[in-house]
């Protein structure tokens, strides 16, 4: 069963494009939208495990760190590129940002919403939140910048990005309309340059 998340990523995916998955883990999304959608795409991974994991699921994947950029990509190499609950633990969020929308003509990104109300509640506590989506203590989190969706959205101000389209889910994985930057745990966004 695929993570929420990740369908909602692949309802944005145009059959036949070519996708690049930064943080792709063991390739699972790509090899499904290759079957599904028949795409043509590349996974970037820094772990080892991952990197075997994903080749043994048939992903073409480079084993790099993001953190040192896309240089080794030309300008508008990807239909989409896409970020899945990796954003929170880039040191340079913006400029990967940035050369996620320069390789590619869209990207999609998704990250858990530090908003969310059981994260402000345990923060009220005087604790760091801790959730399915955020599942590390604060001691050995790989989690560096965590953010909200308004925070966000004023990254993509600050960089030249267009929301396209915005969708918010709840633990369970159902759609947020009301208050998502407090009611929803994770957000997804699909974003390009704006012209």
């Amino acid at each position: 069963m695929m993570r929420a998340d990740l369908e909602m990523v692949a309802r944005w995916i145009t059959s036949g494009s070519r996708v690049l998955d930064l943080g792709c883990g063991d390739g699972f999304l790509l090899s499904r939208l290759r079957q599904t959608k028949q795409v043509h795409g590349f996974g970037i991974e820094i772990e080892p495990d991952q990197v075997v994991a994903a080749i043994a699921n048939g992903v073409n994947v480079l084993q790099m760190n993001l953190e040192t950029g896309l240089s080794g990509f030309d300008d508008n190499s990807f239909d989409t590129v896409i970020l899945s609950q990796t954003l929170q633990a880039m040191h340079h969020t913006e400029s990967l940002l940035r050369e996620m929308l320069r390789v590619g003509h869209e990207g999609i990104v998704t990250f858990p919403n530090f908003g969310y109300w059981k994260n402000r509640w345990q923060v009220l506590w005087g604790l760091m939140p801790k959730s399915a989506d955020m599942p590390y203590e604060w001691y050995n989190t790989p989690n560096v910048h965590l953010c909200t969706l308004r925070d966000f959205e004023d990254l993509c101000d600050l960089i030249g990005a267009q929301v396209m389209e915005r969708c918010v889910i709840d633990v369970q994985g159902q759609p947020v309309s009301l208050w998502p930057n407090f009611m929803g745990s994770l957000a997804i966004y699909r974003i390009r340059p704006k012209a």
